[in-house]
C-alpha cells in the first residue's frame, strides 16, 4: 500500500445528460481535466454528491471504469463503495480495484443504525475483499450512526487497509480525538471546518466545493500547508458564505443541485440532479436569485485569489 493520499480532494458530482437520463461522459471528461488543471491531487466519486443510490450497477461499473482511464495516473481516484447490505458494498468494493481504482471511501451500512459490532464485522468483509486503502466516512446524518473515536481506532489496528477517515460528524474536536485514540495510525481528512480540522492534525479535505471552485480550494490547503493560516480563514470565510447561502434555499441535499449549477457557471455544465432530489430548474426565481449571490461571492473569491498572490510575491 504505497499510495498516499494527502491535500484537498473533490468529492464529484456525476455529470448527466438532460433529464438524468444518461451519464454524460463528454462532460466527465472535461471535468476531470479542469480538476487536474487546478492541481486537484485526487477525486472521490461516487460519494453522496456523486448522487451513487441513483446508478445501477452497470452504470456504477461503466463510470468507475471511464473515470480511471481518463485520468490515467494522473491524479488519485477514490470510489464511494457503500450500501446497506453488506455483500453489495464488498463487491462494489472488488469493482472498483479490478477497474484501476486507487482507493475507496465507504460509510457505514446506512439506515439500519447498526452496533459497532455490525459495522465491525461490515469492514472486515470489506477488508476481507480488496486490497486498496479504505477511507472510512463518519457523517451520522446520513448513515444514523456516529463512529466514535475508539471504534474508528479498532478499525485501524485490525485492518490494515483501513488508513484514513472523513470526519463530518460536526464535532471538530473529534478530528483531534482520532488521532489521540488511534496513536497516529488513522489520517484524518476533514469533512467541514477546514482550517480548523488542519491546526487539529487532518492532512487532507474532502472537498464538495471543488466541484466549482476548485483553485480555491486548493489554495486554501496550499496556504494551510505553508503557514499561512491567517490568508487561509480569508478563503474560508468566502466558502462558508457559499455553505450558508445554499443551506438557506434547500438545508437537506441542495448542494447538489447548486454544485451542478454553479459548476456550469464555471464554464462546465454537469447536467441537473436525478429524482427525488430538488432540480435546479424547478428552484424557478428563487433558485435563479440566489444563484446570482453565490456568483458574486465567487467573484470575490477570484479577487481574493488574486489578491493573495499580489501580497506574497510583494
Amino acid at each position: 500500500m504505497g499510495i498516499e493520499f494527502r491535500g484537498s480532494y473533490t468529492v464529484t458530482v456525476t455529470p448527466f445528460t438532460p433529464g438524468g437520463e444518461k451519464i454524460d461522459y463528454e462532460a466527465l471528461k472535461r471535468f476531470l481535466d479542469w480538476q487536474i488543471e487546478c492541481g486537484v491531487p485526487g477525486v472521490i466519486i461516487l460519494g453522496t454528491t456523486g448522487e451513487f443510490l441513483t446508478l445501477t450497477d452497470e452504470e456504477r461499473n461503466d463510470y468507475v471504469e471511464a473515470t480511471v482511464k481518463h485520468v490515467n495516473g494522473r491524479m488519485h481516484v477514490l470510489v464511494g463503495a457503500m450500501n446497506a447490505y453488506t455483500p453489495r458494498a464488498a463487491a462494489y468494493a472488488k469493482m472498483a480495484e479490478d477497474l484501476g481504482a486507487d482507493g475507496l471511501m465507504i460509510l457505514p451500512p446506512y439506515y439500519y443504525s447498526p452496533t459497532e459490532e455490525e459495522i465491525f464485522g461490515y469492514y472486515k468483509a470489506i477488508c476481507a475483499a480488496t486490497k486498496l486503502p479504505i477511507m472510512l466516512y463518519n457523517n451520522p446524518f446520513t448513515s444514523n450512526v456516529d463512529m466514535s473515536a475508539k471504534l474508528v481506532a479498532r478499525l485501524t489496528e485490525a485492518f490494515e487497509q483501513v488508513q484514513y477517515i472523513k470526519e463530518a460528524s460536526t464535532d471538530v474536536g473529534r478530528v483531534f480525538d482520532v488521532i489521540k485514540e488511534s496513536n497516529g495510525g488513522m489520517k484524518v481528512f476533514a469533512g467541514e471546518r477546514i482550517v480548523e480540522s488542519f491546526l487539529l492534525g487532518a492532512i487532507g479535505y474532502v472537498d464538495p466545493f471543488g466541484n466549482y471552485i476548485p483553485r480555491a480550494t486548493q489554495k486554501l490547503w496550499n496556504l494551510l500547508e505553508a503557514g499561512r493560516i491567517e490568508d487561509a480563514k480569508k478563503i474560508q470565510r468566502h466558502i462558508t458564505k457559499i455553505e450558508h447561502t445554499i443551506a438557506e434555499g434547500h438545508p437537506t441535499y441542495g448542494h447538489q443541485c447548486y454544485s451542478k449549477a454553479l459548476a456550469a457557471l464555471a464554464g462546465y455544465p454537469v447536467g441537473d440532479v436525478r429524482a427525488p432530489l430538488t432540480t435546479f430548474a424547478s428552484l424557478g426565481e428563487e433558485g435563479k436569485e440566489r444563484l446570482a449571490v453565490l456568483a458574486g461571492v465567487m467573484k470575490e473569491l477570484d479577487q481574493l485569489l488574486v489578491d493573495l498572490d499580489k501580497n506574497a510575491a510583494a
